[in-house]
């Protein structure tokens, strides 16, 4: 024991400082992801009477019970998994096939498709002519408008390049001395050594459609094809809590109306935060290898 105290009177005030200081820093962070939960699974006396902070008082499951019991709610759910599964698996595509021939030097018009490309991430055309445009195509109230006029991000078509730019250059012209042919070599030998960079960006793009709201509020009508956000945005403001006029349990319906609401924000939240441990091995050695140089 007296080894052990001995080792703490060691560290630096300033690692000590230091570590405090990151400990606030995560509580701060995490404080209202643990608010929103412990919101939804405490009783409505609870959250009547303000005591809910960070864990659950008087434990009970009836918000969630109530969202899950929503048709709606699992349709919502069931279009946002499409919307992610078809926007991320087109936007990686999209993306690995612009990074990989704008990486490579003797590809004419490099700089000038490069340029046309980077000039998007500054300037755009607004919120109105893109809505004429998708009109224009047909997609309005389609899912197709969720993933489609946003297909490529810059920044991580940008990441991806610069890792192709990277790779050993050996490689690629051995595999050409070989009589590979240029998919042949993205496919056999550029792609097996890309997992890292592809996984991160996939993580990239699946939370970006997964949380995205914004779109579906422009292009969406149909309430049957809502994304889980803007299910939460209509249960947010009070258009699908038919609970005015009913006492659950005793407890007003504005009680059960807030609970509701951190049970959605829970279960819209949840899912995808599943989905980062699987992919985390893979993420910070994906953006580094992506950034080395611009």
């Amino acid at each position: 024991m007296y080894g052990s105290f001995s080792r703490m009177r060691k560290i630096p005030i300033g690692t000590i400082i230091l570590y405090i200081f990151l400990a606030v820093i995560v509580f701060v962070c995490l404080y209202p992801f643990l608010n929103v939960i412990a919101y939804s699974l405490s009783g409505y006396n609870a959250v009547l009477s303000g005591r809910v902070t960070f864990y659950p008082i008087d434990f009970n499951l009836s918000a969630y019970k109530q969202i899950l019991g929503r048709t709606q709610m699992w349709v919502s759910m069931r279009t946002t998994v499409v919307v992610t599964l078809l926007g991320t698996a087109t936007s990686l595509v999209l993306t690995l096939f612009a990074a990989y021939a704008l990486s490579r030097d003797y590809l004419p018009g490099k700089k000038v498709f490069s340029g046309l490309i980077l000039f998007t991430m500054y300037f755009s055309g607004g919120m109105i002519p893109t809505f004429l445009v998708v009109k224009g195509l047909g997609l309005y109230d389609k899912l197709g408008a969720l993933f489609i006029p946003q297909a490529i991000n810059v920044f991580n078509f940008i990441v991806m390049r610069t890792f192709f730019r990277e790779l050993p250059k050996s490689l690629e012209e051995a595999a050409t001395i070989d009589g590979a042919s240029e998919t042949q070599v993205l496919m056999k030998v550029v792609l097996p050594l890309s997992m890292p960079i592809l996984a991160t960006m996939a993580l990239f793009y699946a939370v970006g459609y997964w949380n995205s709201y914004f779109e579906a509020l422009l292009y969406i009508q149909d309430p049957n094809k809502y994304t889980l956000q803007l299910r939460l945005r209509s249960l947010l403001f009070g258009e699908e809590l038919n609970t005015s006029g009913r006492n659950i349990e005793g407890v007003g319906s504005e009680v059960m109306a807030q609970s509701l609401k951190m049970a959605t924000v829970a279960v819209s939240t949840i899912p995808i935060l599943v989905v980062y441990p699987w992919l985390q091995k893979y993420f910070v050695k994906g953006v580094m290898l992506g950034s080395l140089k611009g």
